[in-house]
C-alpha cells in the first residue's frame, strides 16, 4: 500500500478534480471582486481576504469550459502557488479524502477536455469513481504567476 495523500475534491460540471490539502489554505463563499485591467481571460479579478489582495481565477475559462453562473455552491478555493496564493473559482468544494499514491495513474491526453499537462494524474477512488488530481505549478505557468505578481504591487 502506497502513501496516502489528503485530497480537497471539488468539482466543475460532473468531473470531479482534487488538489492537496497542505496547498489549499481556505475555502471561501464566493464575493465581489475587481476587475484587473488587461489580465487574461480567466483571470476574474483580485479579492482582499483578510488584508490580503488575492488574484482570482475562474478555472472553467482556465481550462477552456463553459463559464457558467456562480450560485449558492460556488467556491473560491484559496491555493498557494510558489510564494504567492491565488483563488480558483469552482463549481463546488465538497469534501476532503485520502488518496493512496499506489491508486493514481498517470493523465491521459486530454481529460474531459483538459489537456495533461493541467492533471498530476487520475486517482480511483473506491470502486468506481475517479479523481482528476490537479498540477498547481501548470494551471499557473510561470509567466502567468509573474503577470499575478504584478497585479498585487
Amino acid at each position: 500500500m502506497g502513501e496516502e495523500k489528503k485530497v480537497i475534491v471539488f468539482t466543475l460540471g460532473s468531473e470531479e478534480y482534487g488538489v492537496e490539502v497542505e496547498k489549499v489554505r481556505t475555502i471561501e463563499r464566493m464575493q465581489p471582486m475587481t476587475r484587473v485591467p488587461k489580465a487574461p481571460d480567466f483571470i476574474k479579478g483580485v479579492i482582499n481576504l483578510r488584508g490580503v489582495v488575492i488574484p482570482v481565477i475562474h478555472l472553467r475559462a482556465r481550462f477552456g469550459l463553459e463559464e457558467n453562473e456562480s450560485t449558492d455552491a460556488t467556491r473560491i478555493i484559496i491555493v498557494s502557488a510558489g510564494d504567492f496564493e491565488v483563488g480558483l473559482i469552482v463549481d463546488s468544494a465538497n469534501d476532503v479524502i485520502d488518496v493512496d499514491t499506489d491508486n493514481v495513474n498517470t493523465p491521459p491526453e486530454i481529460v474531459g477536455g483538459i489537456k495533461a499537462k493541467y492533471l498530476d494524474g487520475i486517482a480511483r477512488v473506491g470502486d468506481n469513481r475517479l479523481l482528476v488530481l490537479l498540477n498547481l505549478e501548470q494551471v499557473l505557468n510561470k509567466s502567468e504567476i509573474s503577470q499575478l505578481e504584478r497585479l498585487e504591487d
